[in-house]
């Protein structure tokens, strides 16, 4: 490791970067290794991770791994039968089930030895790899020291028990250690999932976009809560500065056609908006004020209120810079949106594919959801 990742906060700005900063860590544990991804694919990345987990192990190390069942679903079920024969151990969460499929574990992290830990967007996939400009998707992460690892280490571990998801869970949501924030000196760990009780992501977002100064977001998948549209287009219509960094191309044509959708009304409130060019957005970053979000929370109804997802908030000088100039590096490769560009460009068929992709996203996902978590109370 470097002079580089002394302080408690790196910010991460590629695939490249940031799988080689974790395999790092992951050849450096002597103790334990805890890897957490939506994603893992049978491609060259996963198998180069694979590889360092199984050399992990023949040092003695304790390897964890913990995949969505959802997530992994191309995922040849006897991938993993190699490490779990090296005494590895796998767990698949939430094997898929009718009547539960929609609670995911969408969060992606590594934490090495209680010492070293990561947070972001990157799945453990061959897609993910580059540098998000020439090659690769365009990702962020975090790499952590400090205060926050432990809860980090603690949060893999209450996720590692609930991976069957043979249990009532949402009866006593209100109390489950799933769904909370734990703080440092500087910064939160935010952790969210189904079921009653108050959002912690949802709620720090709010506050903080109530009383920024100003407020940068680049989100692959944005279609916010009601509230927190209008919080941020309040915010625009009194003089503070609203930017956004969206999707030009996006795995996920539904999801962009939804965030389409919102654009006439951000657009008329002053929110200006621009459009990622060079590569799929996968990133999920926020910047508002002196804080800054990194994790794997999308803005959108499916992270917000279904999806167990971590989010690290923090308020660290040095962060924020680096924050800033990301976002600002990213302005460069973007197209940016303007009410008048964005009128003369909407044909019939795209205003009717993005009301229908409204419906499915605002209205037909969550009422499955809803319906699935009334059932399983």
């Amino acid at each position: 490791m470097t002079d580089r990742v002394a302080a408690p906060f790196r910010l991460l700005r590629s695939g490249d970067e940031a799988f080689a900063l974790m395999l790092d860590a992951i050849a450096a544990a002597r103790d334990s290794v805890r890897l957490e991804s939506y994603i893992y694919g049978d491609d060259e990345t996963g198998r180069e991770f694979l590889q360092a987990l199984l050399d992990a192990r023949a040092r003695g190390v304790r390897v964890q791994v913990l995949v969505d069942a959802w997530g992994c679903f191309e995922l040849n079920a006897g991938f993993f039968d190699v490490l779990v024969a090296a005494g590895g151990e796998v767990r698949w969460f939430n094997p898929l089930q009718l009547d539960r499929f929609a609670f995911r574990n969408h969060r992606k992290s590594l934490v090495c030895d209680g010492q070293a830990g990561f947070v972001g967007g990157y799945n453990i996939a061959h897609e993910y790899a580059g540098d998000g400009r020439t090659r690769g998707w365009c990702d962020i992460a975090m790499r952590l020291e400090g205060p926050l690892i432990e809860p980090l280490s603690s949060s893999f571990d209450q996720m590692w028990a609930l991976a069957a998801f043979r249990h009532k869970l949402f009866a006593v949501f209100r109390k489950s250690p799933a769904k909370q924030h734990r703080r440092g000196d500087c910064c939160e760990l935010l952790l969210s999932g189904p079921g009653l009780g108050f959002n912690p992501i949802k709620r720090a977002l709010k506050r903080d976009f109530a009383r920024a100064p100003d407020i940068q977001i680049i989100a692959a998948y944005f279609f916010p809560p009601l509230r927190m549209r209008r919080a941020l287009m309040r915010a625009a219509r009194h003089g503070r500065r609203v930017q956004l960094i969206l999707a030009g191309k996006s795995d996920v044509p539904l999801s962009q056609g939804a965030t389409r959708s919102l654009y006439r009304r951000f657009l008329k409130a002053g929110v200006e908006i621009y459009e990622y060019q060079p590569q799929i957005l996968h990133a999920k970053l926020v910047i508002a004020g002196d804080a800054v979000y990194v994790g794997s929370s999308n803005l959108d109804p499916r992270s917000l209120d279904f999806n167990y997802e971590l989010m690290v908030r923090a308020e660290h000088t040095q962060l924020t810079g680096e924050a800033r100039e990301l976002f600002a590096a990213m302005l460069l490769y973007s197209e940016r949106i303007t009410f008048e560009s964005w009128a003369k460009s909407q044909s019939l068929w795209e205003r009717l594919h993005q009301r229908w992709a409204y419906f499915v996203v605002a209205q037909f996902d969550q009422f499955v959801s809803r319906r699935q978590l009334r059932r399983m109370r």
